[in-house]
């Protein structure tokens, strides 16, 4: 930036990234990006693309007179389902740079994919998101059982012999082998989980809370959180997670999306990234059912997985600590700076006629 012979403000036709509208920090690096007020359109877009396709993503469970008794069917679908919130921040971004003008470049940032700033924290707390969750499972587990509501076999594992005893060749391994590989077996299942589940955090965490910011931390999780719960209805309304086929079993999803979503939001905000959140997503979906198959007493009934499951109440009371612990010891308040997207104030050289100039995000002299 220049001036002319007037004193008059000149924009360089090559605007940095702070002309660009893009804050950055005491050391020049760019700050994570979050709207001056929430995108209200773009919203209502978001929310109506990722509800509309994931109705018509079900439609075939709901036509064919199965439902969810179709296991390949209902993992095809789930897994197309999980890229519809991705399909939303697509023409939500779309909409969202057509009427802001928005730099292409900063779209990764919004997001939280990139940059990964600082790298030591976001590679740790992904590291932690992703085996953490394994552990908060467990815990949900045999708290339900603490309360009765459902009959576990640590020691005997007789509902993991016989899940091996259904295998041919596999009776004969000694059980400690077979539990090493079982959890081996979960913990790969889990990564692989990462691209279907990036699908859903990207929109989840990524747009929509970005998007939700300027509510206030609070506002922003709970309402991503609702919104996340009631975006399962065309799979918990067929009796999927909880075999309530009604409005109670969509009830319970909503109630553990909100306490899920807190979490997984924390670790959004915490670190600025959303991979963090990917990698805790991903763990959820793919040690859920695994750790249940490890610790059931074989000769016990199926347990009413709206108490047990990490998304049901036993969850929710994990959850809950976890989250009064992070209350307690301030982490909510430790988030990364966010570079706001509104027109800043550059002040015009002494004397001018004008006092601040307002530059707007292309760099551009109002």
């Amino acid at each position: 930036m220049g001036t002319d012979r007037n004193d008059k403000v000149i924009v360089d036709a090559e605007p940095t990234a702070a002309s660009a509208g893009e804050e950055v920090d005491a050391k020049g690096r760019p700050l994570a990006i979050a709207p001056a007020k929430v995108p209200w359109l773009e919203f209502a877009v978001f929310v109506a693309v990722a509800v509309i396709l994931a109705w018509v993503v079900c439609l075939p469970l709901w036509l064919s007179g199965e439902g969810i008794g179709n296991v390949m069917l209902v993992q095809v679908t789930g897994m197309a389902m999980m890229f519809t919130p991705l399909i939303a921040v697509v023409v939500a971004m779309l909409i969202q740079r057509r009427r802001t003008g928005e730099p292409r470049a900063s779209i990764v940032r919004y997001l939280g994919i990139w940059p990964l700033r600082p790298f030591g924290r976001v590679l740790g707390m992904t590291a932690l998101a992703f085996f953490g969750v394994f552990v908060l499972v467990a815990v949900a587990y045999l708290l339900g059982a603490a309360f009765g509501w459902m009959q576990v076999d640590l020691f005997g594992l007789s509902g993991f012999k016989a899940q091996l005893a259904q295998l041919p060749g596999l009776e004969e391994i000694p059980v400690l082998i077979a539990v090493v590989g079982y959890l081996a077996i979960m913990a790969l299942g889990s990564l692989l989980n990462i691209t279907v589940a990036f699908g859903e955090e990207v929109g989840w965490r990524g747009w929509l809370l970005t998007s939700l910011r300027p509510l206030g931390t609070w506002p922003a999780l709970l309402i991503v959180g609702v919104i996340w719960g009631l975006w399962h209805a065309p799979l918990i309304l067929l009796g999927y997670n909880f075999s309530r086929p009604d409005i109670t079993g969509l009830a319970f999803m909503v109630g553990g999306c909100v306490m899920v979503g807190i979490l997984f939001g924390w670790l959004r905000l915490r670190t600025g990234s959303v991979w963090p959140a990917v990698a805790a997503h991903a763990a959820l979906n793919g040690s859920a059912g695994m750790l249940l198959g490890l610790f059931i007493d074989g000769s016990a009934q199926a347990p009413d997985m709206a108490l047990v499951a990490f998304l049901g109440v036993s969850g929710w009371i994990v959850s809950a600590v976890v989250i009064v612990v992070l209350l307690v010891t301030g982490q909510f308040r430790r988030q990364p700076e966010l570079g706001f997207k509104r027109p800043r104030l550059v002040a015009a050289p002494s004397g001018s006629a004008e006092a601040n100039v307002t530059v707007t995000s292309h760099g551009e002299v109002l």
